[in-house]
């Protein structure tokens, strides 16, 4: 199947936001509803925008919801009842990792929101836009889409309550979830509804997982496009038995590759919910159909003067591919875009390219030209009957595999083409490179060295500990060391200076203060000061998730270490930023917890000296003055005295529910937008 979109064209004005818009474009009613926890962009970038434009190409009238105030299903009703369905999405982001930090406490911006206001959409922002779509449509039918939805269609371990959560499906309500990366999917729906199905008959589609009700009979063995049924352990069973949270884990991520994925059926008490295989991924021809559409490449003019800090971000930027076959276990690209790359034409990025450059403001600089990876453009299985038949997570762990292709070839035609087109004068790389695919070809490193980084390249190594990298699914530490050295070289022999960047993460799975020690210490020795450090997130449905909540790997169940501690992991960030003063108490801390006393002092080696720098004594003279104003004011961020009711929780959909205060897992209930200071609405 094509997408069968119009034909490119120039940039049309925005997608109404208003009824006032809707009326002028000489609509009486609207097709779809799309309703999202960001500001609406009108850029490929952002996912609400994309599927907008895409079903605008398809011959659908669609308005955007953008941010509503979720309180109450007045601002659904704006556009009239839609013909066809709502589509929901919490954004471009799980709306959890959204709001909070690895350390559960609020953000204090949201890169979506207009000038980075907090405050603008719930939390479980899917589930509260699922209700109020039934609440001022009955009848309509409710499709939610997105990472949130994508990542949470079966049972999951949920971070921020620390318990294993139901399928979204059950909490929202929702009639189809379109998982995955989400074009074709969306566009069968539209066109399945518009030609007078139901959406129960829409159940058998690619890309979708669905609500079996207790009186409906299960699913067919057999399909169209798959051969059998897999059921996972129940709901009831994966949040009582980490073994069979790991079963769950490991069967539904070996269910990822659409050519031989069968569909998955998980069993919630007397209901079910079923998912069937991901969609087939896009060709190219429907790559540079989806990426040649009449974006304005603008947020939509009702924010005026507002800053939109992740547009800001992109704005420049082109995508050329999407998906990842590295398979790391903390990251959920993978899990969303999938693990074969679909990349477009280079008629089609440098006809973007040449857009751009034309385009008011552009100061001759493109920001980024990659994807989730920056060198994995046109990089696919050389056996193709082989890729259809293929469960490997990763194509590159533990090693690269003999079957991909990993030529430099095309990309390295791409980027001399798009520095050479009228009006560009640089064109950078600021998506991570993957360094065991550029070490394989010196001449893509030297043309990266001589034209496409602006004195820093982003690199991703995670760690050095050989275990904590298996967990990873990521390379070897020699592997960095080697490329940041033939990196390096590669820039001296054009005549320039300039470092990688590398990126580590705290906490994650397998890794303990010994390996966070060691890891300092590696970057002591070689002179590496990160600037900016991660702290492990679990996210819904990644591997690593499951290792963080069950204590084992669920590919062979041997036990991992955890720490879960906000002391063990405020010490592990600590050791990633030794070098800075104020982290001296933090550090020293975690040595001595460790028997390590020997790297303090003024050795070679040592990590920090004996006494206590003064940003360290003032950095602890803030800290202690604020834990006493928060204690005094009872300002907590999760319950205890004086914290009132969440504005911000999404309405619970479940039956049985209203009657209680709090969430069925018993977690409290956090952020509240509406309280003092910065991000206060109102």
């Amino acid at each position: 199947m094509t997408l069968s979109l119009r034909p490119p064209h120039a940039p049309t004005p925005p997608l109404p936001m208003s009824r006032q818009e809707m009326l002028a474009r000489g609509w009486d009613a609207i097709d779809v509803l799309l309703v999202t926890g960001d500001a609406h962009v009108d850029h490929p970038s952002f996912a609400n925008g994309l599927i907008a434009r895409l079903l605008e190409a398809a011959g659908y009238r669609v308005a955007v919801l953008a941010q509503p105030d979720w309180r109450t299903c007045e601002p659904w009703r704006e556009f009239g009842r839609p013909r066809l369905f709502c589509g929901v999405s919490a954004g471009n982001m799980d709306s959890m990792i959204n709001h909070y930090t690895a350390n559960r406490k609020v953000r204090n911006d949201d890169a979506y929101s207009p000038d980075g206001r907090i405050g603008r959409r719930p939390d479980r922002a899917t589930l509260a836009y699922c209700q109020r779509s039934r609440e001022a449509f009955p009848g309509v039918p409710v499709v939610a889409g997105g990472v949130e939805a994508s990542l949470r269609r079966i049972a999951h371990y949920d971070y921020w309550s620390d318990s294993v959560r139901r399928s979204i499906l059950l909490d929202a309500k929702a009639d189809l979830v379109a998982f995955g990366m989400g074009e074709r999917t969306v566009l069968e729906i539209a066109r399945g509804l518009d030609a007078g199905r139901t959406i129960r008959e829409l159940r058998n589609l690619r890309g979708v997982a669905y609500r079996l009700g207790a009186s409906e009979p299960p699913p067919e063995g057999a399909g169209p496009d798959w051969s059998a049924t897999i059921e996972l352990p129940s709901y009831e069973e994966v949040a009582a038995d980490p073994l069979a949270f790991c079963e769950m884990t490991r069967v539904s991520h070996l269910e990822t590759n659409p050519h031989n994925a069968r569909r998955l059926v998980q069993r919630h008490g007397r209901e079910a919910v079923v998912v069937n295989p991901p969609a087939l991924p896009l060709a190219q021809d429907e790559m540079d159909e989806v990426y040649g559409l009449s974006f304005t490449r603008r947020p939509h003019p009702s924010y005026g003067t507002a800053r939109i800090p992740a547009f800001e971000v992109v704005e420049h930027s082109v995508q050329i591919m999407r998906g990842c076959f590295g398979g790391c276990t903390f990251c959920s690209i993978t899990a969303h875009e999938g693990r074969i790359i679909q990349s477009r034409s280079r008629e089609s990025i440098i006809g973007e390219i040449t857009l751009l450059a034309r385009q008011p403001g552009f100061k001759g600089t493109v920001s980024d030209i990659g994807g989730p990876t920056a060198n994995m453009y046109q990089m696919r299985c050389t056996r193709p009957e082989v890729e259809a038949k293929c469960r490997r997570l990763s194509c590159v762990h533990p090693t690269v595999c003999k079957l991909l292709g990993t030529d430099h070839g095309p990309l390295k035609e791409v980027m001399r083409e798009a520095r050479s087109v009228p009006g560009v004068k640089r064109v950078l790389v600021a998506s991570g490179v993957r360094m065991d695919l550029a070490r394989r070809d010196p001449e893509y490193l030297r043309e990266l060295a001589a034209h496409h980084v602006g004195g820093h390249l982003k690199v991703a190594p995670e760690h050095v500990d050989p275990e904590v990298l298996r967990l990873m699914k990521k390379p070897a530490a020699d592997d960095f060391v080697e490329f940041d050295r033939a990196f390096r070289a590669a820039s001296r022999r054009v005549g320039r200076k300039q470092y990688t960047v590398p990126y580590f993460i705290a906490s994650h799975p397998g890794s303990g203060l010994e390996e966070m020690i060691d890891l300092a210490v590696f970057l002591k020795r070689n002179g590496y000061k990160p600037d900016q450090v991660q702290d492990f997130i679990p996210s819904p449905f990644d591997i690593a998730a499951c290792m963080y909540h069950t204590g084992l790997d669920p590919m062979t169940r041997q036990p991992v270490k955890i720490a879960k501690g906000l002391r063990n992991r405020r010490m592990q960030r600590a050791l990633l930023q030794f070098f800075k003063p104020e982290n001296w108490f933090e550090v020293r801390r975690a040595l001595e917890q460790a028997g390590r006393r020997d790297l303090i002092g003024s050795g070679c080696d040592c990590l920090i000296p004996d006494r206590p720098p003064r940003e360290a004594l003032d950095r602890k003279r803030r800290e202690a003055t604020r834990a006493l104003t928060e204690e005094t004011s009872g300002d907590h961020l999760r319950g205890g005295p004086g914290a009132p009711p969440s504005a911000r929780e999404a309405p619970r959909a479940d039956a049985g529910s209203r009657r209680r205060r709090r969430p069925r897992d018993g977690s409290s209930i956090g952020y509240r937008p509406g309280r003092g200071g910065r991000g206060s609405p109102g």
